[in-house]
């Protein structure tokens, strides 16, 4: 079982009580996902065009049955980068290592275009896996702007992973447009390091009708504060023709502005790395071809996904980053998971008696569509917001203001922005004064 709980002694034997009865991790789902030709978005989205989605209630049919909190925990599928990364004694690779990591943190979005479910305030998700090292502790730190915080530790103090994302979605007629507004913080402790870098934009294509398909597009930039050393990023836009679909290019610079490496691959494939001179033989043996005029999401006249081959034409003397991990045969079946994220909502007997009650896994909405229950899942889903709004009057009439539980708002001294910050004590296993919003 890769889902693990962790706490003071006596609940630590009561997990691997419930650990020993198991035999292999969740492969599969309890039901399959439903068919969403009968239900039309766009009687919803047709008066949104150009605004933001954030406060439209969307039906229940076009969600996956996960918590935004738990998708944005697949930023850990590929965890064993960073622990690469804290074994290499040169700056520039664990740089490179780190990028790929930036790159592979977006990888389980591709061909994920079914709706996370929109946490509740106060609303949280653990995550531990003994197997790779970390424990995982997020929170819905705010209601409108919807802000989700995240804190990720080394099991070892070898690293921590922290941020909080704020996702700005726009309606542009035929696609919706997701900004990914947040900074992701990596502290490589052993190496006294510190990384940030922001998400690129994402765009699903077809919302209204044809097939859906997305894109990843705009500029990363990756840096480490405490040698100087940059990377630079580009997420390419498909391109009229579809030749740049899925490509990542860029290249990592030291301090003094000299670059080191060049980056590139695709984002739902693999990630190289290679030395600028080799690269640029490369690229003058290859030839230099006019750019093609690029799409972007806004405006666009055709939706078509360009009809493209999924390989990356390996450059002599590259050095493998990352490569996807393939997903499970039946994944289109079952939301397009990749074996990673069918593991998010697992809850097996017991165990809801070692989670804090406001923990994703008791989600009764999302735990009904899980089931193939769509019909109690809208019922929940509903009962839920009400229950939500009901409570927000409630603190207005009484004029009290909502106090988070796990995390705080404070100033990053890194970007001098304003961010969340994990307080501690989530693991101590105390949550008598967590909410009721169940």
């Amino acid at each position: 079982m890769w889902l693990l709980l962790s706490g003071i002694a006596g609940t630590v034997n009561k997990i691997n009580c419930l650990l020993a009865q198991l035999d292999t991790p969740w492969k599969t789902l309890p039901a399959q996902m439903i068919s969403r030709s009968n239900f039309s978005i766009w009687s919803i989205l047709k008066k949104c065009i150009g605004m933001e989605l954030s406060k439209i209630a969307m039906p229940v049919e076009f969600n996956e049955p996960l918590s935004f909190l738990q998708r944005i925990s697949e930023y850990m599928e590929h965890t064993h980068l960073i622990h690469k990364a804290c074994s290499l004694s040169d700056s520039v690779d664990r740089m490179q290592v780190v990028a790929a990591f930036a790159v592979s943190a977006v990888a389980s979005q591709w061909e994920r275009t079914g709706k996370p479910f929109n946490p509740l305030l106060g609303e949280t998700y653990e995550l531990i896996r003994e197997d790779e090292g970390y424990r995982w502790i997020s929170e819905q730190v705010s209601h409108h702007p919807p802000v989700s915080a995240f804190h990720a530790q080394s099991l070892k103090q070898e690293f921590e992973f922290h941020g909080s994302i704020y996702p700005k979605l726009k309606f542009w007629g035929k696609s919706v447009e997701a900004e990914p507004k947040g900074t992701m913080v990596l502290d490589l402790l052993k190496h006294k390091e510190v990384y940030t870098w922001t998400n690129p934009m994402c765009c699903v294509h077809n919302i209204i009708l044809g097939k859906l398909w997305i894109e990843q597009y705009g500029s990363v930039e990756i840096i480490n504060h405490s040698t100087g050393d940059k990377c630079v990023l580009n997420f390419k836009p498909c391109g009229m023709f579809g030749k740049d679909l899925h490509k990542v290019e860029g290249y990592i610079q030291d301090k003094s502005k000299k670059k080191r490496r060049v980056i590139y691959g695709k984002w739902t494939e693999c990630i190289y790395s290679v030395d600028p001179k080799s690269y640029d033989a490369y690229k003058r043996a290859a030839g230099d071809p006019k750019r093609l005029k690029q799409n972007s999401c806004e405006g666009e006249e055709a939706d078509e996904m360009p009809d493209v081959q999924e390989t990356v034409t390996v450059i002599p003397g590259s050095a493998l980053l990352w490569r996807i991990t393939p997903r499970p045969a039946h994944s289109a079946q079952i939301y397009n998971f990749t074996s990673f994220a069918v593991t998010l909502n697992e809850l097996e007997p017991g165990m809801e008696k070692l989670l804090a009650p406001t923990d994703c896994r008791l989600r009764p909405d999302i735990r009904a569509m899980e089931n193939g229950d769509m019909e109690l899942a809208s019922a929940e889903k509903e009962r839920l917001e009400e229950k939500q709004r009901a409570a927000r009057r409630e603190r207005s009439e009484e004029e009290e203001t909502w106090s988070t539980r796990w995390f705080q708002l404070g100033v990053n001294p890194h970007t001098g922005a304003e961010d969340w910050f994990y307080t501690g004590g989530y693991f101590d296993r105390n949550y008598s004064d967590c909410p009721n919003i169940y």
